[in-house]
């Protein structure tokens, strides 16, 4: 409206003015945004979609760049989700298991001996429950069902016990199904007429339903003191990453009716200790994590003591705490206490949604992992839900923000780095926009009040906004990611995009474009004709020779490579072609309002151009 009124008072064709104003209000607003960020966001996702990472909503991609903490689980996402049984304790002793991964073949160790199980009926029994208290399958060497229970259907192979003879010979006749709140699982089997049940869980919960211990061959009471030794043994596996179920046993003539009743007066019989090592990349993924600060918490079903050994070996620091000690906090005491917490064990989905409830609360962008259909409320809570795609349920998927397609830790990294890299490039193409269109403002405002004719017409200024500057802004979306871009902290969120000075710069620049087109214009120009096309092609070149200052905030160009970003010197090169055909095409001169330029004027247009440049090193060489 001022220009149209300026241009008006001194005496400029009131229609034109208007379309002057009119396109200069189209030019204010960078209409092309919304497209480029679409398309920016949608490359984005396809560059995730590569490194593992589905994006199911466009929104959290941006949303992954500021997160503060990742709840990831333990098994399969930081482990290899691999089990391998390597440790035995069973009538007082110690086993080791040799083997590679679900290969039936390996050996049965005591110390440096190697044993012969045949004659071990405690040893064959622990196998045989962890083989029948069993839903797992093994074909050729790969797992379908629980890698835990697959690696039981491993571990009794390599002592000639094989789970389909097994199951012929002692048929399932009843089973309680595993669950998190229960940590067990119970079946009854039946042969010649007889029934045994078979459990096998966390060697604390089993033990709670046993009365006698199998040692030597016979039953004995189990008394307080073994039932400690058992639990050292236990606490002493765990200490070494292993995970271990326990086995129990006993004989019954008929069926209970009352699932409590089935698992009483059990019968200890042993424990299989088995390994999951960490993926070998993970260490690395937490370390860059830490560096970028963003801390990473281990929530895991698992025992506390196997918790901590994996997280103190792929870095993971924190206190350690267990799902009982959250129930026994009030949500002001977790909330206290929520951001010391490096690993959090034996928890339940309710615990999850809990401890995100926390994390948000205490200002945290949470990034949480989930696979179960009990974790979808958790996943919704989190600012980023992501769902294993491996293990995962659709009802997981469904709530999911983020699907890992290889359900691993350091792919949930790549996404934030990705993240923070589609973020930053959305803020270089925002910047080159919005010093572009202030530019054009300030061109046309400061002709008007210094006396000068109007510098630029309609159509040249809608051919900048929408044509020439349109293309080298899409280049800037996929602009190559930083050096450092994970070792810098988090952003707010709630940062605008003008915070660290950029809305100055945004004036500074457009202020520079303005006064370098007006010299070009006033002092160098011709005829009307020849003034407004040297005008116009001055800030046509001059706005292209900013997106080069606009790829980096604090880094030089000449740092980064002017030909570092291939696509941004296709869109220039294309941008300037485009600028030449309205120069010298004789149909389009008409319409555009141009001349043909001489090499004088290209020689100063160039040397304006450059002058850009130098005013974006300056700046960022005081910045620094």
């Amino acid at each position: 409206m001022l220009i149209f009124v300026l241009g008006t008072v001194r005496g400029e064709p009131t229609f034109e003015m208007f379309l002057t104003a009119v396109s200069l209000a189209v030019a204010a607003i960078p209409e092309g945004l919304p497209a480029i960020v679409t398309i920016v966001l949608a490359l984005g996702v396809q560059r995730m979609i590569k490194s593992n990472a589905l994006m199911r909503r466009l929104k959290a991609v941006e949303t992954l760049g500021s997160a503060t903490i990742i709840c990831s689980d333990k098994t399969g996402t930081i482990t290899r989700n691999e089990m391998m049984v390597s440790r035995i304790f069973v009538n007082q002793t110690m086993y080791t298991v040799t083997g590679r991964g679900y290969s039936p073949t390996g050996s049965f160790y005591v110390g440096n001996r190697k044993k012969e199980v045949s004659s071990d009926e405690s040893l064959l029994l622990v196998l045989k429950i962890g083989a029948l208290c069993n839903d797992a399958q093994v074909h050729k060497e790969v797992a379908v069902g629980d890698p835990t229970e697959a690696c039981l259907i491993v571990s009794a192979a390599k002592a000639g016990l094989q789970k389909e003879e097994l199951e012929e010979r002692f048929e399932r006749v009843i089973e309680i199904p595993f669950s998190s709140e229960r940590k067990r699982m119970t079946t009854i089997n039946k042969k010649n007429g007889k029934f045994a049940v078979y459990t096998k869980g966390a060697p604390d919960v089993v033990l709670d339903l046993c009365t006698h211990v199998l040692e030597g061959g016979k039953n004995s009471l189990l008394t307080e003191e073994k039932k400690q030794e058992i639990l050292s043994v236990y606490n002493n596996m765990a200490s070494k990453a292993l995970r271990a179920l326990a086995m129990a046993y006993k004989e019954i003539e008929e069926i209970p009716e009352k699932d409590e009743d089935i698992e009483s007066d059990l019968i200890f019989v042993g424990i299989q200790g088995m390994r999951d090592d960490p993926r070998p990349e993970v260490k690395d993924a937490i370390t860059s994590c830490h560096e970028a600060g963003i801390k990473s918490m281990m929530i895991t079903g698992d025992f506390k003591a196997t918790a901590v050994a994996i997280a103190e070996e792929v870095g993971i620091t924190g206190k350690a705490f267990t799902g009982e000690e959250l129930d026994s906090m009030s949500d002001d005491e977790l909330t206290r206490v929520v951001e010391d917490m490096g690993v959090v064990a034996r928890v339940s989905p309710e615990h999850k949604t809990r401890i995100v409830t926390a994390l948000r609360s205490k200002g945290h962008i949470v990034a949480m992992t989930g696979d179960g259909v009990n974790d979808a409320p958790s996943l919704k809570k989190a600012d980023i839900g992501i769902a294993m795609g491996v293990t995962g349920t659709d009802v997981a998927k469904e709530a999911a923000d983020m699907v890992l397609t290889d359900d691993n830790f350091a792919s949930i990294v790549k996404a934030v780095e990705e993240g923070r890299h589609i973020y930053d490039n959305i803020k270089k193409f925002i910047y080159f926009l919005l010093c572009c269109n202030v530019g054009e403002i300030f061109v046309l405002l400061f002709a008007l009040l210094l006396g000068f004719s109007r510098p630029l017409i309609p159509i040249q200024i809608l051919w900048i906004n929408l044509v020439t500057d349109g293309f080298p802004a899409l280049a800037l979306g996929v602009d190559p990611e930083e050096e450092g871009i994970m070792k810098r902290s988090p952003r707010d969120p709630k940062e605008s995009i003008f915070a660290e000075g950029r809305g100055r710069s945004v004036v500074e620049f457009g202020l520079v474009m303005s006064v370098l087109v007006l010299i070009g214009f006033h002092f160098f120009g011709g005829s009307t004709e020849h003034a407004r096309t040297l005008a116009f092609s001055t800030l046509v070149f001059v706005q292209l020779a900013h997106t080069f200052n606009s790829r980096s905030e604090h880094k030089s160009i000449f740092d980064i490579g002017f030909f570092s970003n291939k696509y941004l010197v296709g869109a220039v090169l294309l941008s300037v072609g485009l600028q030449l055909s309205v120069v010298y095409t004789p149909v389009l001169q008409p319409l555009f309002g141009t001349v043909p330029l001489n090499i004088f004027d290209w020689g100063l247009i160039l040397a304006l151009s450059s002058l850009i440049i130098g005013g974006g090193e300056l700046k960022k060489r005081v910045k620094s």
